[in-house]
């Protein structure tokens, strides 16, 4: 049997994880289906899949050739594009991975636009805020917030996020309001969870900075979360001003120690390090940058008001 048409037929299998599903999506038989596998076996001298009446799944062997295949198959289908007008015409599925929060507010509804412009292409957008193995996990890029983990990915630079520390008005008529970093460790402050150093917020002005222990009585792994606490008069936060910003602008934050700034990153895309970078993978990593920099809007109207509130407190 054709050895690449088996390659096919198992990572399909191994994706459906079920012979009948895999036959169905590929045009074949399930006991054809079922000697490609068994051809790729015998070629290998190993078993890939433990069989069941109902389900298939991976051995060892099979989960390490899984992911060496199908990151072989994605190569051969980028070398194909290179010589195709797919390359200038990219369809297929794009598997995204995003932030929830910046991708319920900011995301999403940038996706028509890309969409419409590239009307060949499906997304397959997944939102969380853990860290995720591109490769692993079948995602063809991610967007990632925050400093970057040395890693073999690429990634590329799309905006710079600003973070903005802010309480309810009023919470600072109840508890005060800050001066200086170390007031902080008597205040009640909201803790992100997934960040790399929960409890530690860095603040920065001109040459001096000065790293505070924060705590506070709740905790969340999402921002929008924490964002709505605060409005509520639940205590302080740190945070990006894609999520925050709006409400420093319309006056349900108010900016703290505004002669400061709170340490923050970029926003990047990321994906796996392949000799040739899809097109699909391209087209949507220009889209971001077009839309998102160098000067997110979310910005622009956020700073105004920052800078208003910086002025008062120099």
């Amino acid at each position: 049997m054709d050895t690449l048409t088996s390659i096919q037929v198992f990572l399909k299998v191994a994706e459906t994880g079920n012979f009948s599903a895999a036959s169905e999506l590929l045009g074949l038989s399930r006991a054809m289906t079922s000697k490609h596998v068994k051809a790729l076996e015998d070629r290998l001298g190993v078993r890939l899949l433990n069989r069941t009446t109902r389900r298939v799944s991976l051995t060892e062997a099979g989960l390490a050739y899984l992911q060496r295949a199908g990151q072989a198959m994605a190569d051969l289908e980028d070398a194909e594009l290179a010589v195709t007008d797919l390359h200038d015409n990219p369809r297929g599925v794009l598997k995204i991975n995003a932030p929830m929060s910046f991708g319920i507010v900011h995301l999403g509804p940038a996706l028509p636009d890309f969409l419409a412009e590239n009307p060949e292409l499906t997304v397959d957008l997944t939102l969380n805020d853990r860290y995720v193995d591109l490769v692993e996990e079948g995602y063809d890029v991610a967007v990632r917030i925050g400093r970057l983990p040395d890693s073999s990915y690429i990634a590329r630079k799309i905006a710079p996020v600003r973070m903005v520390a802010a309480a309810s008005p009023a919470y600072l008529a109840a508890h005060g309001t800050p001066q200086h970093p170390d007031d902080l460790g008597q205040h009640r402050c909201l803790v992100y969870t997934y960040s790399s150093r929960p409890e530690f917020w860095t603040f920065e002005r001109g040459e001096e900075s000065v790293t505070v222990r924060i705590s506070g009585h709740m905790r969340a792994n999402n921002g929008d979360v924490l964002r709505a606490a605060a409005v509520g008069g639940a205590g302080i936060i740190a945070q990006p001003t894609f999520i925050s910003g709006e409400d420093v602008r319309t006056g349900l934050l108010v900016p703290i120690l505004c002669g400061w700034t709170v340490r923050g990153g970029a926003i990047h895309a990321v994906y796996p390090q392949n000799r040739h970078v899809s097109s699909k993978v391209r087209r949507f990593v220009d889209f971001l940058v077009r839309r998102f920099g160098p000067e997110p809007a979310w910005d622009r109207e956020w700073l105004e008001r920052y800078h208003i509130e910086r002025e008062a407190a120099e």
